[in-house]
């Protein structure tokens, strides 16, 4: 796959690299912040639909688990088209040399998996760090909204 480079050369090699860093990583923070925030909420309103309409039935806990078990599938899809921004980023900043390092390179780093071989070329190393800020505050609002919808699924006689 050729790449074509849209990056002026003159963001490459000066000093204010970082600048830019931060310039590519916090519009990213944000976005996939609210693609998570609002994925979240269409994915709670669609279970506690199913959770209302199927819980007062027979079955309570195998129904339980089938929507915690979706709830779960879909916040780890949305984690997943989060990490395919970042991943296009890369490629589109030349940091990465294709899509299979740069979505490689995306989840190691929102995961703080960090075990890969795969590096950013230098200039890029912020954005990385970013990205792992990114996947720790994706993945704290992931848990506090899985804490909830089994609290609310599991026991909706408190509800």
């Amino acid at each position: 796959m050729t790449v074509i480079r849209l990056v002026p050369s003159f963001l490459v090699t000066t000093p204010f690299t970082w600048t830019v860093n931060w310039a590519w990583g916090v519009p990213l923070i944000m976005l996939t912040v609210v693609i998570h925030v609002l994925g979240l909420g269409l994915i709670k309103d669609k279970a506690f639909r199913v959770s209302r309409r199927t819980l007062q039935r027979r079955h309570h806990t195998a129904m339980s688990l089938v929507i915690i078990g979706g709830v779960t599938l879909s916040a780890t899809f949305l984690h997943g088209v989060e990490a395919f921004l970042w991943a296009l980023a890369y490629l589109f900043l030349n940091a990465l040399p294709d899509r299979r390092s740069a979505m490689l390179y995306s989840l190691n780093a929102m995961t703080s998996y960090g075990h890969i071989s795969l590096e950013l070329v230098d200039r890029w190393h912020l954005m990385g760090a970013l990205e792992a800020l990114n996947g720790w505050l994706l993945f704290g609002l992931t848990t506090a909204f899985l804490f909830a919808v089994i609290d609310r699924v599991w026991m909706p006689e408190k509800n």
